[in-house]
């Protein structure tokens, strides 16, 4: 049988060399494994190691004499990671286990390697606190975008927060409970929540497929942005509502019961299989208004009704959302270069849909103002007949949403 670290190793080899999604390695990693405390270990290693990646080659860098073949360094990244951040691993089984993973995967010849630059990094901790780029461990293209965007002092908020497990937020179903009785029934599953702004953080572990609540849908899982971003269309009872971008379908479940399940909610995805995840979802919750469907949000379906409120939650470059999804800070900023020329057609096919007086909100889960503002400001001024209500970034805090975007814009009359 295979060691956690092994797992861990092979699993962070296909990430940074294979260019493998780290949730899609890490599930398939993990799936048969039994016990709980080994899939806690290891996908702590694997998502601790991705996320801190700078910082942990900061630290190799100094004290490796060349760089690392690509298995030696993975595994130097998992122990340096140990040593620096998994407070209960001691320092003793986080270098001893790496030199013992080398001689598994059978490159003894670098065994006294690891073991040396290890112990000098268990004796030098100091992060450079000046260095916002490895502190954080966010490239510093990033940062330095941020700062220009958003301001130092606003960055600086918000970068201690990436790297924390994030919040997860349950959203009651509001057709059968409210928050404090999902609360209460999520107690009777044993597991603890509070209440934030009409539903539950979950802040106990816990299981969705063994969870009552969960399975007689009384709930779903959307980070508390996306959340809002719902609440800020405004959907009201038997309205038509579009939802361009839906899989997997939170937002849209969402509407569902701020509507009282009573009205029409058409949303669309580009892929079968995620529109099967939204008609799966509706049918767990107990929503009945909601009809799923293939379709390409950037070219117009004259088969699409006109709505009274339109969400175009639109593809994004998702750097709103790095402590989910880790790697992501380490995109190219080149890479979403395209991204505003995409997000412009989206928009402006989607606000073919709507009807006069009707409302559309424009979002993202990303900080970058040339995904956000720009595409807005370049919508308003080729479509004089529509008007900006308001807009608003979040960055991700310690209880809160995740970085996100909204723009609610609503259509003349005239």
């Amino acid at each position: 049988m295979k060691s956690a670290r092994l797992i861990a190793f092979e699993t962070l080899y296909k990430i940074f060399y294979n260019s493998a999604y780290s949730d899609i390695a890490l599930d398939n990693a993990i799936k048969n494994i039994n016990a709980k405390e080994n899939k806690a270990f290891i996908s702590s290693l694997v998502y601790g190691t991705v996320e801190r990646l700078i910082t942990l080659d900061y630290f190799i860098n100094k004290y490796a004499s060349a760089k690392p073949k690509p298995k030696i360094l993975t595994i130097l990244r998992l122990g340096v990671y140990q040593l620096l951040f998994m407070d209960k691993v001691p320092d003793s089984a986080a270098i001893n286990e790496s030199v013992k993973l080398v001689k598994e995967i059978k490159q003894d010849y670098y065994m006294s390697l690891v073991n040396a630059v290890l112990h000098k990094i268990s004796e030098d901790r100091a992060i450079p606190e000046d260095d916002l780029s490895v502190k954080y461990s966010v490239p510093q293209n990033l940062i330095n975008m941020w700062i220009k965007q958003y301001g130092k002092n606003t960055v600086e908020r918000f970068l201690p927060f990436i790297n924390e497990r994030p919040p997860v937020f349950a959203i009651p179903n509001t057709l059968f409970v409210d928050a404090e009785e999902l609360l209460y029934e999520l107690a009777c599953d044993e597991i603890d929540g509070e209440i934030i702004d009409n539903t539950v953080m979950i802040t106990s572990p816990f299981d969705l497929s063994r969870c009552k609540a969960f399975q007689n849908g009384l709930f779903h899982i959307e980070d508390l942005s996306s959340y809002e971003c719902c609440r800020a269309l405004n959907p009201t009872e038997g309205e038509t509502v579009l939802d361009v971008c839906s899989a997997p379908g939170g937002k849209a479940f969402t509407i569902a019961e701020l509507m009282k399940n009573n009205g029409k909610i058409y949303a669309y995805d580009l892929y079968e299989h995620r529109v099967n995840q939204i008609i799966n979802g509706a049918e767990r919750l107990g929503i009945s208004i909601i009809e799923a469907d293939v379709n390409d949000s950037s070219v117009f379906n004259a088969n699409i009704p006109k709505a009274d409120k339109i969400l175009c939650d639109a593809p994004c470059s998702g750097f709103g959302i790095i402590r989910r999804k880790p790697e992501i800070r380490y995109k190219e900023l080149d890479s979403v270069a395209d991204l505003p020329e995409i997000q412009l057609r989206i928009l402006e096919t989607s606000s073919r849909y709507l009807k006069k007086g009707g409302t559309i909100v424009y979002s993202t889960c990303t900080l970058n103002k040339k995904e956000n503002e720009k595409v807005v400001k370049s919508f308003l001024d080729k479509n004089k007949n529509f008007i900006l209500i308001n807009e608003k970034t979040t960055f991700p805090a310690e209880f809160g949403g995740d970085g996100f975007y909204r723009a609610v814009i609503i259509k003349n009359e005239n």
